[in-house]
């Protein structure tokens, strides 16, 4: 019996989204420059050809970075994930989804950056 009560507590503190996409996805990032620096707000995430789990709850710039190459940023664009809608009304598995970032979904899983040389002087 205190089994099954908790497993009903327990997937009462989940929530659909977070249980049936979880709270990260595979994003790739390639360039046309190898070994290019990739950096997730500041932070070395490794080089092109890049893959890796990105949180859904992610919201910063992405840099791809090399000697003699202008920078270039963006964000990962993200959208409504409908998994969240089996939530149905229920306020805390809403906010499990929210706060995780279970309710998004990366638009894009590759993103293929075209650094450009810097002007020499």
């Amino acid at each position: 019996m205190k089994k099954a009560l908790l497993l009903v507590a327990v997937l009462m503190m989940t929530s659909c989204a977070t249980l049936f996409t979880g709270t990260k996805e595979m994003i790739t990032v390639t360039s046309n420059v190898d070994n290019a620096t990739v950096k997730f707000d500041g932070i070395n995430m490794g080089s092109t050809p890049l893959v890796t789990k990105v949180k859904k709850s992610f919201d910063g710039m992405v840099s791809v970075e090399a000697d003699g190459y202008k920078d270039e940023r963006f964000q990962l664009q993200k959208s409504f994930q409908p998994v969240a809608i089996l939530n149905l009304f229920n306020i805390l598995w809403w906010g499990v989804d929210f706060i995780t970032g279970a309710v998004n979904k990366f638009d894009m899983k590759g993103y293929d950056i075209e650094l450009k040389e810097e002007e020499k002087e």
